[in-house]
């Protein structure tokens, strides 16, 4: 008997009516020669301490270093404490009798870090030593499906993928047991204090900019502003100049030769720029890049746009969802064509399918160096119907995306217009000489969102315009906005460092902070933590997340940068770099953290002692 493991029953049921298996037994589907059985998410999980003897939270145990880790059936929380999951226990005998039974193990668990590390952890803790193959598949299509078991891989081929994931399992329970007991010790055990190697970090730059904006102090400037007519179209200019006294700036204005002062032609023209310029498609979406358009536009958190998507594949609608990468090899771009062609008749975007029908498509998605384990979310072809409201605003951005990635680019034009009038002004404004990728969605925000002039009259140097109007305008410095979880996660792959630059800021992915697989869950138990909040869409810190932050701060443990490294040597183990160097590498930032955290007792318990006061307040 063919053994198959899932890692949910939902999917464990789709490979079984895929193959045609119907008998259902207790935990199990069997038929046609296979017998199709799941795991129910993470089964098993590192043991906690006092597995190891670390029995209570005690200064002498620190930092806690096992020899060998153990693992532990997954538990729950009774009325007498955390005790095993028995539905997890019944589980895992099924699916030992099964592998005991098999002559073929097959995993068809998700096809990534954590789908491999579900496996390989029931593998190992069963002590199961037969030899496994393993299936690897973008989409959960019938002929997907059938493709990827007509071509199983070795087991073998996946080692350093699971060497990866046991590392990053190790060394978040290296990290966050040490730290959390460390600062909560040194606070008086008044409270759990959970600390960890990506949340924290995370959890730093919230608060820094927190602060950046509560402590920042606006400065008052002026500008002057003028609206110019020329063949009766009115195009507004603003002042080069930025002034900080208004005595100085009064002067000034009261030298701009407008109509109402007396003089009709009053607006030098000094310079005329016209500049064309390409603006290439976007790549397609990642996991990352789909949760920041779905938070800007539909205020959908993380998480949610996750647990979406995940449904959306699971139903046979979209690729594999949490993938890293936004590019497809040439063996995936040659069914392109095809697939837009099954959205010609799509209500929003068939015209432009319609039209990339005749067209050579954009390639710029296109690079099978950049696909990892997985290619850019792309929807399957398969019909949708009956979607829910937001799970058809997620498909919907996922088959928009691919419309506008395949497009033409977009012709604009940049003109500045310089004028003189007691001082210097500039007019901008863009115009659209053929839309492009952007007639996919035909937004105009990003377009002109920071142009006075949606367009500007044809003028020539020398000519003198009549300005109709003069403002003295007043403004205020801003500080950066406060973190959403657009931002965040857009910030988190680059450690927090700002590049607007698409490709530039994919390039840095392997060492920002977390995964596309993992970020929404960090956002999420930060909040469970009640380290932050939301506020409408802001994520906001709360005075227990700024308390823990004002002792972290300065810490390794807070260091984005440094957290970063870390994601990086975990890709390299991916790709076959030591295993052992990186576990003693991650042992002596044990050892650095929790003797820092040890020793920040005094100032953690006066912040907390501060924040009840402010709660009772």
């Amino acid at each position: 008997m063919k053994i198959v493991i899932a890692e949910k029953p939902s999917v464990g049921r789709e490979l079984a009516k895929v193959f045609g298996a119907t008998t259902r037994k207790d935990g199990y589907i069997e038929g046609k020669g296979y017998s199709f059985t799941w795991a129910f998410g993470h089964l098993l999980q590192l043991a906690p301490p006092q597995d190891y003897g670390f029995i209570g939270w005690r200064k002498q145990h620190l930092p806690m270093l096992p020899q060998k880790f153990k693992l532990a059936v997954r538990k729950i929380k009774t009325k007498d404490g955390f005790v095993e999951d028995p539905a997890v226990r019944k589980q895992l005998d099924t699916i030992k009798k099964l592998f005991d039974e098999a002559t073929e193990i097959i995993v068809a668990t998700d096809a990534g870090r954590e789908g491999e590390l579900i496996f390989r952890y029931i593998y190992y803790y069963l002590k199961c030593k037969k030899p496994f193959k393993r299936l690897w598949i973008s989409s959960q299509t019938d002929e997907a499906i059938k493709d990827g078991f007509r071509n199983l891989k070795p087991g073998t081929d996946y080692d350093t993928l699971f060497n990866s994931a046991h590392c990053r399992s190790e060394s978040d329970w290296l990290v966050g047991m040490n730290a959390t007991q460390a600062l909560s010790i040194s606070a008086g055990n008044r409270t759990v204090l959970s600390l960890g190697r990506v949340q924290t970090p995370t959890l730093a730059m919230i608060c820094a900019r927190f602060l950046e904006i509560k402590n920042f102090v606006p400065q008052t400037y002026y500008q002057i502003s003028i609206l110019l007519t020329k063949d009766e179209q009115v195009f507004k200019a603003i002042s080069t100049s930025n002034y900080k006294e208004k005595e100085e700036v009064e002067k000034l204005f009261a030298l701009v030769e407008d109509v109402a002062s007396g003089f009709p032609n009053g607006g030098n023209i000094t310079a005329v720029e016209a500049k064309p310029r390409k603006e290439p498609p976007p790549l397609l979406h990642d996991l990352s890049s789909l949760q920041q358009e779905a938070n800007k536009k539909k205020g959908y958190t993380a998480d949610q746009t996750l647990n979406i998507l995940q449904n959306l594949y699971e139903s046979k609608l979209v690729s594999y969802p949490r993938t890293g990468s936004r590019y497809i090899g040439d063996d995936v771009f040659a069914g392109v064509p095809d697939l837009i062609a099954k959205f010609t008749d799509h209500p929003d975007f068939g015209k432009q399918a319609q039209f990339l029908q005749t067209i050579t498509l954009n390639k710029r998605s296109v690079n099978a160096k950049k696909v990892t384990d997985h290619h850019a979310v792309l929807p399957t072809g398969e019909q949708a119907y009956g979607l829910s409201a937001d799970k058809q605003a997620v498909y919907d951005m996922v088959v928009g995306r691919m419309i506008e990635a395949f497009h033409q680019e977009c012709l604009k034009e940049l003109t500045k217009i310089t004028i003189q009038s007691g001082v210097t002004f500039v007019a901008n404004g863009t115009v659209i000489r053929s839309a492009g990728w952007r007639a996919v969605f035909n937004d105009p925000e990003d377009d002109k969102k920071d142009e006075d002039n949606a367009a500007l009259p044809k003028v020539a140097v020398g000519e003198l315009l009549p300005i109709t109007e003069k403002s003295l305008l007043e403004k205020q410095t801003k500080p950066k906005p406060m973190y959403n979880e657009a931002s965040l996660l857009k910030a988190l792959e680059t450690c927090g460092k700002e590049i607007e630059d698409e490709e530039l800021r994919y390039a840095m992915k392997d060492s920002g902070l977390g995964t596309p697989a993992t970020r929404a869950s960090i956002i999420e138990t930060l909040i469970t933590r009640e380290y932050i909040t939301r506020e409408k869409r802001n994520l906001v810190p709360t005075n227990k997340g700024l308390a823990v932050y004002e002792v972290v701060k300065d810490k390794q443990i807070a260091q984005a940068e440094l957290t970063g490294q870390w994601e990086k040597r975990l890709e390299e183990i991916r790709s076959g770099s030591s295993v052992k160097d990186f576990k003693s590498e991650i042992t002596e930032y044990t050892k650095t953290i929790t003797h820092e955290l040890l020793i920040a007792g005094a100032t953690i318990s006066g912040k907390l002692e501060e924040e009840k006061k402010l709660e009772k307040a």
